[in-house]
């Protein structure tokens, strides 16, 4: 087990935005750290949602199964994120897996403990509003895109959405910067791995992207970014 982390940690935090010296203490004394080797479960669907989690290093892949075995990649956490935390104040269990996609450390509390927390601190209630508000924004813009788009932009925005979230400059563009395979990608978009390879090598032989084993690189953002929107081809230069 890792050592508890410095309350100062938590700070950075969006779930512990705002709170002062002595509230960040109270919260690191009541969590309980863990390392996850890559490509363990930190939880699984159905389980009881025992605690809250905040991720403090490493990628973490949020990934829903349905009646027909069919899986979907609801979202990849990041460092600094909360994860499994809404199921304590819903119906109790966890509603999907949570996979390390990559060696991860990450703070957990007890559901006691996390109800003990927003009762002494308020302001820790009103993040995670905050931050179920964004998720669900973000939600409900994907599931205009599958509703609406073309699969092409809804590739082009998930994309996107990662090279937000986890986008690393390297000499050829932009890499997402955790293992990314085509089948997530498929899992994410609602569409099938043989889509996605189909539309990714198109994009790699116009130079937009490079993919290898489980990386994808952004050689020309703009491009993505003209996909994504239904905007017209970037002319050449001569």
């Amino acid at each position: 087990m890792p050592p508890p982390p410095d309350p100062a940690l938590l700070r950075g935090m969006p779930l512990f935005a705002g709170l002062g010296a002595d509230a960040l203490a109270d919260a690191v004394g009541l969590a309980r750290p863990r390392l996850h080797p890559r490509g363990t479960a930190i939880f699984t669907q159905g389980e009881p949602a025992a605690a809250g989690h905040a991720l403090i290093d490493g990628r973490v892949k949020i990934v829903q199964t349905g009646p027909d075995g069919q899986q979907v990649v609801m979202r990849f956490i990041g460092p600094g994120e909360m994860f499994g935390t809404l199921a304590i104040f819903t119906d109790g269990l966890y509603p999907a897996d949570a996979v390390a996609v990559a060696d991860c450390v990450e703070l957990s509390w007890p559901a006691a403990a996390m109800t003990e927390l927003m009762d002494r601190h308020p302001m820790i209630a009103r993040n995670a509003l905050s931050i179920i508000g964004g998720r669900l924004r973000e939600l409900q813009n994907r599931l205009r895109e599958v509703a609406t788009e073309r699969v092409e932009r809804r590739i082009a925005h998930a994309l996107l959405r990662l090279v937000r979230q986890a986008g690393r400059r390297v000499e050829a563009g932009v890499e997402i910067d955790f293992p990314l395979s085509r089948q997530d990608v498929a899992e994410m978009t609602g569409t099938t791995l043989h889509t996605v390879s189909r539309t990714l090598s198109a994009w790699e032989s116009q130079g937009i992207v490079e993919s290898g084993r489980q990386q994808v690189v952004i050689r020309k953002p703009h491009a993505l970014v003209a996909i994504a929107e239904d905007l017209p081809p970037v002319p050449k230069r001569e």
